[in-house]
């Protein structure tokens, strides 16, 4: 068996990996690797050696690795190896899923990330022969859905307000973390970049308030609460709609403590002042009625003439609909 010329010829710019087509290698035969490729010698679930840049004669002289190849299987002239080619450019992966957020708010995204090999021994180990992926659309493929798998879990731990708020440093640490799970994977991560977020219609409405009138989510989805009982309350006949008038109001303050049973009438404890029946929309402390700031964070907050407290920027009272601005 004569030897072989064995070389990756003309790779374009977005192949990542290529498989040499026969296994049989005869001694003799020449590598040619280019420079930012890398050759691996694997079979058996192993590698076995990596050549680098250059022009290599396959005999055990110049390749040392090699002896642990033919022992015992093809006598001298012949030996069993895949040979793979790895690329170490950088390439582009694209990125896009939904998951949710904290609130449980659905999110939806897509992007780039950008990596190289950085390890192609630990890669074919790792990827490329575990998974049979010997061609770049296979790879592309396990590579999206690894990607994809990982960031769904690390966008689930923030809230739908510093996605949209934040992006800049929750991509940069969502990078971070995901640089560490592709290095396992002989990989560097190099950037990643979301080219679009998104979440739903009903959570579109909620972010005008969330990120315009500077509230937290928590009061947004406790006004909405109000509203919903308001409206089934308006349903019932009777004196169900004069029900609702005091039931709404405790929506937005803790439960009345149970006050200590009066033993003797004669000595009544002073009158203590009525709680507050409104809350503060940026940092949900109870605020006293006709107060222009809240008392605990000190921002300027109004009223609506129905008495619903409402961010001082707000237009209209996100309660009733009535306009303030």
């Amino acid at each position: 068996m004569q030897p072989k010329v064995i070389e990756w010829v003309n790779p374009s710019e977005d192949e990542i990996v290529w498989r040499y087509p026969d296994e049989v290698i005869p001694w003799g035969s020449v590598v040619i690797v280019k420079e930012f490729e890398s050759a691996i010698f694997y079979r058996d679930g192993k590698v076995y050696g990596v050549l680098g840049a250059g022009r290599h004669v396959l005999d055990t002289q110049n390749v040392p690795f090699l002896k642990g190849l033919v022992e015992g299987l093809y006598g001298e002239s012949i030996f069993k190896s895949m040979v793979i080619f790895v690329s170490l450019r950088r390439f582009q992966g694209k990125f896009g899923g939904r998951t949710q957020t904290t609130e449980l708010a659905p999110l939806l995204f897509h992007g780039s990330f950008y990596f190289r090999i950085e390890d192609p021994s630990m890669f074919v180990n790792k990827v490329v022969g575990p998974q049979s992926a010997y061609t770049t659309e296979e790879l592309n493929k396990y590579l999206r859905g690894y990607f994809n798998e990982k960031i769904m879990a690390y966008l689930s731990k923030f809230s739908i307000q510093d996605v949209y708020v934040k992006q800049t440093e929750v991509t940069e640490k969502l990078t971070i973390m995901l640089r560490k799970d592709f290095e396992e994977l002989g990989i560097t991560l190099e950037k990643v970049v979301f080219e679009g977020i998104d979440t739903e219609g009903e959570w579109r409405d909620r972010l005008f308030w969330i990120l315009r009138g500077g509230v937290q989510t928590g009061y947004v989805l406790q006004m909405e609460t109000a509203k919903e009982v308001a409206k089934e309350l308006g349903k019932s006949p009777g004196a169900a709609v004069g029900t609702g008038i005091v039931m709404i109001p405790p929506l937005f303050q803790p439960p009345p403590q149970a006050q200590p049973p009066t033993t003797q009438p004669a000595v009544a404890a002073p009158a203590a002042p009525p709680p507050s029946t409104a809350r503060c929309p940026y940092c949900g402390q109870p605020v006293p009625p006709a107060a222009k700031f809240c008392p605990y964070c000190g921002k300027q907050v109004k009223w609506c003439s129905k008495g619903h407290l409402i961010p001082f920027e707000a237009k209209f009272c996100p309660v009733c609909g009535e306009q303030v601005g």
